[in-house]
């Protein structure tokens, strides 16, 4: 009886959920709860029922299609050539929605399934050619060809198809097999020229076919075609992998796609295969995202659409194909008014007026039934004025004049107004005041009403009374200083307009005394708008020194390990500065002698000073105008500080800026900013620092790309700032800055996440307070430069002896060609103060040697190298010139790692110029020598050997490889030994000397006196392992 009850009342639940979706049958939501109930019922015809209605009014992805196939097989008869029919194309259907591969696999399955069943029962005569060997053969292509586009798994659909088709050739005879011979050639021929990931595996099967099927005396002929056709597409894959890793590691983010795409189409020759395939997979993955209730899933999937289709539109493609994507688009994103009004300007350009009336007049009353476009201003706007214009343009080529412009038009503005805050833009009200202009004079009227209520609507809208005014001006109707008098001294968003065009407009048509009493009203009206900005900024700077406050309190920020020797320490002196931990504690200073107890004062540590506290310094300025130029952010700042910085970014969607001052006294004043008007366009400004993010502990082989599409779902990022590693190569860390702070908030829940074994993402709003704990820059206080070392000393000995004084981080030995210690080494311990209480370790025996131990510094550590050391570095260093502007040092690292070994990198930024040193000489040659150019941010690197002067376009070596080594030696010049204790100073005279004894007092290797001998043909076949 309860059950019944239940059922009871699922069926009332699906019949009110019914009757919503009949009012708004646009609410994907109201879709999702029907599914829901439906399958609460345990019916399948309701499921069905309810599968079937979300999919005639919406796209749907795999999730819905995929149960509304399977209950349609479930219920169908498997031998009814109709009922197969019909699966097939609901197939078809499901497949035209979006590029789903789980869809396509489903689809592949079937087919194959009913053609093994029919081939074995025999095949009813009903099916006619359906289900027969050619009949499938041509299926199976149709469907696979949807999906050769994704270049990493595209595999799992043509792998199907070359087996069917193999097999089939292979128990073919005669005339059939001739033509299967050929089907089969041009399919893998194909197949070959598509990038793809297994595109050794399919070299193999055009291999085996070849072998099989071919003439032998043609086998060699044609594989070297084939490899010529193949050696493309394996470059355009190669040229993709990092994206495609990076994209499944971020786990096919929106964000991650968008980077992608645009990286595409900003290629000299776009690849259409590639990008119409990136498109799709891009627009599925929003989908499923939107399906789920990802918020921003819906403004991605109708970014793509319509990305996708001006691509189609920019490339010439068929009127036919792009009809097609627009119906789907309009499918999936039905409220989408920038994708409706390209296709109503795409259906007045591809049909004639006949044609085009009924099509488009047909889409504007559909679009009037989809409440979600009539409630989203921005997308009704676009709509309504591409739909307007095509009227107006009917009427001027006298294909229509019964159109009531302005009855339409008010009835779009009134409805615009019924969602607040309407349109601040007035984009609807401007189109019919030109309207109104360029008519008779009993138009002038109607605009001058339209002004009026405008103005009364927008009450605090200066672009409202400027058009207002502009209006009257243009059809000299009077009123205008009246109105300028009536509104001077009201609360206006931005009353400096207001004042300017008054004053202009006195200028030319008002007498003396108007001006006089203009600039009068003006400036007492100018008075009380100061008066109440300074309340307001009174209010701002609190506000914003609370926020600060706040948020300075709550970031979680890393705490460092506490050995146990430092864990006691601080339990007997909190307050004892981290050196006196290797200092006598029964030292005093002599000022503390004789001052009574009760005297001293309780030690306060002092705030850090940071040299360039940049986050805490800097504020952020979004929804600038296009083409804004730093002078104007300069006046807009210039009472309110020192400005160190300001550094304007064009974003795919917007432009946006960040503004840097000397001290962060600035920032409260700047913050009063906000709302203010630059090119008559208000901006925003808001705290820069708290929309940073500091990084770490990701895998080491992350790079940019993987940053930035792993970060990029949680809103559009402005900055990724990389550490320079030319005097620490293990850093691992970044700052990732978005444009708004909520969404750095929201990428706060990577903090924790599994990257890979060993490696949980760190993630925290970026602190400069607690940038010594959250960084690395303490790292040189964190190790010890151990020295006097004995040859046969271990690393395994030194870890054992350090681990006595806290957690040792890394031991790193120096080692020569024999694998025996040089003399020296570092150890990096976990924390500050295990590595000072190391210090003690000064003087102990160690292999019967005395060792030395002291604080280690990076930066030093080449004044300590031994002879010959400074050439052997230049040896294995290249220049690299034509830098874009602003590179930064860890970015061009990552950029050139991916063709050699790279130890450092030095940028001069006033050169454009950088200073890369390799692994090894061979590591330099690599770069030297490579046939194709390096682009980095849109500038083609150019390389040459170190210390080359002249032409940059010379990247070849200035000397062959010595004689006595086998690696390449890409400059001849060594260095000079110093004159000191021993050496005779040398005249103008010996500056002459042969390079070769000069290289031989340097303890350099000689130089081969042939220097014709060896060349670059040499060289790399030595780097190929040749000799």
């Amino acid at each position: 009886m309860d059950v019944d009850m239940k059922e009871e009342d699922a069926l009332e639940a699906i019949s009110g959920i019914l009757e919503r979706l009949l009012d708004n049958p646009y609410d994907m939501s109201l879709h999702a709860e029907h599914i829901r109930i439906a399958r609460t019922t345990g019916m399948d015809d309701q499921v069905e029922s309810a599968l079937d209605m979300l999919t005639s009014f919406w796209a749907a992805g795999e999730d819905v299609w995929l149960p509304r196939i399977q209950l349609k097989i479930a219920t169908a008869n498997l031998e009814a050539s109709e009922d197969l029919q019909g699966i097939h194309d609901l197939f078809t259907r499901a497949e035209q929605d979006y590029l789903s591969l789980p869809i396509l696999q489903k689809h592949l399955e079937f087919l194959l399934e009913r053609y093994e069943h029919f081939a074995e029962a025999g095949r009813p005569d009903t099916l006619d050619n359906m289900f027969s060997p050619e009949g499938m053969y041509q299926v199976l292509s149709t469907v696979v060809a949807k999906g050769a586009g994704h270049l990493t798994k595209s595999h799992l659909l043509w792998d199907v198809l070359r087996d069917f088709a193999l097999e089939l050739l292979a128990s073919s005879t005669g005339e059939q097999r001739a033509t299967l011979v050929s089907s089969v050639e041009e399919m893998l021929l194909e197949r070959l020229k598509q990038p793809h990931s297994n595109h050794e595996e399919t070299f193999q099967a055009y291999s085996s076919f070849t072998t099989n099927y071919k003439p032998p005396d043609q086998y060699e002929s044609l594989l070297v075609e084939a490899s010529k056709l193949r050696s493309q597409a394996v470059k355009a894959f190669q040229r993709r992998e990092d994206f495609e890793n990076s994209l499944a590691q971020a786990n096919d983010s929106l964000e991650g796609y968008a980077y992608y795409i645009a990286s595409e189409r900003r290629a000299k020759k776009l690849d259409m295969f590639v990008l119409k395939a990136l498109y799709e997979r891009a627009i599925t993955e929003a989908d499923r995202r939107r399906f789920a209730g990802e918020a921003n899933a819906e403004e991605a999937l109708r970014s793509f659409w319509t990305g996708y289709v001006d691509l189609l539109r920019t490339q010439d493609i068929e009127d036919e194909e792009l009809l097609l994507t627009f119906r789907r688009g309009l499918r999936s994103v039905p409220a989408s008014g920038e994708l409706l009004a390209r296709y109503l300007r795409f259906l007045e350009r591809a049909l004639g007026y006949a044609d085009a009336i009924t099509e488009i007049n047909a889409v504007y009353e559909k679009a009037q039934t989809i409440r979600p476009l009539i409630t989203d201003v921005e997308q009704y706007i676009p709509f309504i004025l591409a739909y307007v214009g095509w009227q107006k343009r009917s009427a001027e080529n006298g294909e229509s004049s019964d159109f009531d412009f302005v009855g339409f038009m008010n009835n779009a503005i009134a409805t615009v107004r019924k969602t607040p805050p309407g349109d601040p833009k007035l984009r609807l009200e401007k189109w019919l005041s030109e309207f109104c202009v360029y008519e008779e004079n009993e138009m002038h009227d109607i605009g001058q009403k339209l002004w009026a209520t405008t103005t009364k609507h927008y009450k605090t809208s200066y672009l409202a009374w400027i058009s207002y005014t502009d209006f009257l001006l243009r059809v000299k109707e009077g009123g205008v200083r009246d109105i300028f008098r009536d509104i001077a001294a009201k609360n206006i968003d931005w009353p400096e307009a207001i004042w300017e065009a008054w004053i202009a407009f006195e200028h030319v048509y008002g007498s003396v005394e108007e001006i006089e009493d203009a600039l009068d009203r003006i400036g007492r009206a100018r008075t009380q708008v100061n008066i109440r900005r300074v309340k307001e900024a009174e209010k701002a700077q609190l506000a914003a020194s609370q926020i600060i406050a706040e948020a300075q309190a709550s970031v979680p920020v890393v705490e460092p390990p506490v050995s146990v020797h430092t864990r006691a320490a601080e339990s007997t002196a909190m307050e004892v500065d981290s050196t006196a931990a290797v200092e006598s504690v029964s030292k005093r200073k002599a000022e503390d002698e004789g001052v009574p107890e009760s005297t001293k004062k309780a030690r306060v540590e002092e705030q850090v000073t940071l040299k360039r506290d940049r986050e805490n310094c800097t504020v952020f300025v979004a929804d600038l105008p296009a083409g804004v130029q730093e002078g104007e952010l300069t006046a807009l700042f210039k009472d309110c500080g020192s400005v160190r910085e300001i550094k304007i970014t064009q974003l795919p969607n917007s432009s946006v800026a960040t503004v840097e001052f000397m001290e962060r006294d600035s920032v409260p004043a700047a913050l009063t900013k906000d709302k203010k008007r630059i090119q008559g366009l208000e901006v925003a400004v808001h705290l820069a620092w708290r929309s940073t993010l500091y990084i770490t502990n990701f895998p080491e082989k992350a790079d940019d790309t993987f940053i930035r599409t792993l970060f990029g779902k949680y809103g559009e990022i402005f900055d990724v700032r990389w550490p320079s590693k030319k005097f620490k190569s293990t850093r691992r860390f970044c700052y990732v800055q978005y444009t708004s702070p909520a969404s750095a908030e929201a990428a706060l829940e990577l903090n924790g996440a599994d990257m890979e074994e060993g490696h949980k993402l760190s993630v925290y709003i970026s602190n400069p307070e607690r940038r010594k704990e959250r960084t690395d820059s303490d790292a040189n206080d964190r190790e010890v430069y151990v020295a006097g070392l004995s040859k046969f000393v271990k690393k395994e000995d030194l870890a054992t002896l350090f681990k006595t004084y806290g957690s040792v981080k890394d031991v790193r030995m120096i080692l020569d060609d024999k694998g025996l210690s040089k003399g020296f080494a570092f150890v990096e311990f976990e924390n500050e103060n295990d590595a000072r209480a190391s210090l003690s370790a000064n003087n102990h025996e160690l292999k019967k040697r005395r060792i030395a131990v002291t604080l280690a510094d990076t930066r030093v550590r080449g004044k300590n190298k031994e002879p010959g050391y400074r050439a052997e570095v230049r040896n294995r260093s290249v220049r690299v010139r034509n830098l874009p502007p602003g590179t930064q040092e860890g970015l061009l690292q990552q950029a050139l790692e991916k063709h050699a070994q790279v130890k450092r990198v030095e940028v001069f930024q006033d050169e454009a110029e950088a200073e890369v040193e390799l692994e090894n000489a061979a590591e330099a040659g690599k770069l030297l020598l490579r046939p194709d150019s390096i682009v980095f941010n849109g500038n083609t690197l150019q390389i040459v050997a170190e210390g080359t002067t002249g032409p940059a376009a010379s990247s070849r070596p200035l000397a062959p490889p010595a004689a006595n080594t086998g690696l390449f030696v890409p400059r001849a010049a060594v260095s000079r030994p110093r004159a000191g204790l021993g050496s005779k100073q040398r005249g103008i005279g010996s500056a002459q000397a042969p390079a070769a004894s000069v290289a031989s007092g340097s303890g350099a290797p000689r130089a081969p006196q042939d220097v014709g001998g060896k060349g670059q043909d040499d060289f790399r076949k030595m780097l190929s392992g040749g000799k």
